[in-house]
């Protein structure tokens, strides 16, 4: 009983932390960005000073690996296997590059947070079949511009004892349309500060990884299955490996 009391204090404290330093870096982070998304770098220099002070305040660390396969002159579709919230801190320090994420729609309204992520996000309503077509459309538009994007396949967060939850078809026929390569990110041990289908926090350090980039170079349609599937078996097989690990 006292153990879950701490647990909820020391979760009430991570939201604190979590918001505060947002709150604080919140005109540095958004500014450059709607100035011009040449200014970027000064953008992602302050998120990653935030996720910096989140960490030194709660103990949840985050620990990038294998970053040297991004090239920063690259464009990417960053697919991502979604944890919890803490994916919202881990992708800035997985992650070497600027990008965009695509996001729901319902994230858009949570006070500051989605203000703030709503200048290096496309809201998306996933049940409206129109929202997704003009979220398609503006990462391609992205794109286009030689910005990366990031998309979660899975949808949603994964609350089943399962590595992944099935893949959707979108981040693949996004990359296969823009000619643009894939590059999956593992984020691991997020389950283990956050437990499944828990708000409950505890200190401890996610390690982020990612995989080898994927060239979809000369892919077309009839290729869109075997690609979301080979990727959904290699980040799959990576978790397992990490876990028994």
């Amino acid at each position: 009983m006292i153990k879950r009391i701490i647990q909820y204090i020391y979760t009430g404290w991570c939201a604190i932390a979590f918001v505060v330093p947002m709150l604080v870096f919140a005109l540095p982070m958004v500014i450059p960005i709607v100035i011009s998304r040449k200014l970027d770098n000064i953008t992602y220099f302050f998120i990653r000073v935030w996720v910096y002070i989140f960490s030194l305040l709660t103990g949840i660390w985050f620990i990038g690996h294998n970053k040297k396969v991004v090239d920063r002159k690259k464009s990417y579709i960053f697919v991502i296997n979604h944890t919890s919230f803490l994916d919202a801190p881990a992708i800035p320090i997985a992650i070497p590059s600027s990008l965009v994420a695509l996001g729901k729609k319902e994230l858009s309204k949570i006070p500051v947070f989605g203000w703030i992520t709503g200048r290096f996000a496309v809201w998306v309503d996933r049940s409206d079949t129109e929202s997704r077509k003009e979220g398609s459309k503006r990462l391609k538009e992205l794109l286009s511009g030689g910005t990366s994007v990031l998309v979660a396949p899975e949808g949603t967060r994964n609350n089943t004892d399962e590595p992944l939850l099935p893949f959707r078809y979108g981040p693949f026929r996004l990359a296969i349309e823009s000619q643009i390569p894939i590059i999956p990110v593992i984020i691991h041990d997020a389950g283990k500060l956050m437990k499944r289908g828990s708000l409950l926090l505890n200190p401890g350090v996610v390690h982020c990884y990612c995989l080898p980039e994927i060239s979809v170079e000369g892919l077309t349609d009839s290729d869109l299955d075997q690609l979301t599937q080979s990727t959904y078996e290699l980040m799959k097989n990576k978790i397992i490996e990490l876990d028994k690990g």
